[in-house]
């Protein structure tokens, strides 16, 4: 995968070895349109106030993650065909699936 420039790892559905849920706290999931997966998004996590934290660029095939504390987050996606987001909580270790669609 051709490097986009902002400097995080390559985004995919598996998580990089050595990844302990137990101890954890990842955000995870898939941008999609009309149920489709949308790559090249720029994914954006908010903090509870709304403060920009994190980006990444979804994979090709819509897949991201972000390594997160606890509390309560958004999650936005950009990208050419429409903008969206999602909340979680993330209240403990483990993987917290996160679906955004755009629109």
């Amino acid at each position: 995968m051709a490097n986009d420039g902002c400097g995080a790892p390559e985004q995919t559905a598996v998580l990089p070895a050595g990844i302990d849920l137990g101890k954890e706290i990842v955000l995870g999931g898939k941008v999609t349109a009309d149920g489709a997966p949308v790559g090249g998004a720029y994914v954006r996590l908010l903090d509870a106030s709304g403060e920009f934290t994190a980006e990444v660029v979804s994979s090709q095939d819509g897949d991201f993650r972000f390594f997160a504390a606890p509390g309560q987050w958004t999650v936005r996606a950009l990208h050419r065909s429409g903008n969206g987001e999602a909340k979680v909580t993330a209240d403990g270790p483990g993987l917290h699936p996160v679906a955004v669609s755009v629109a």
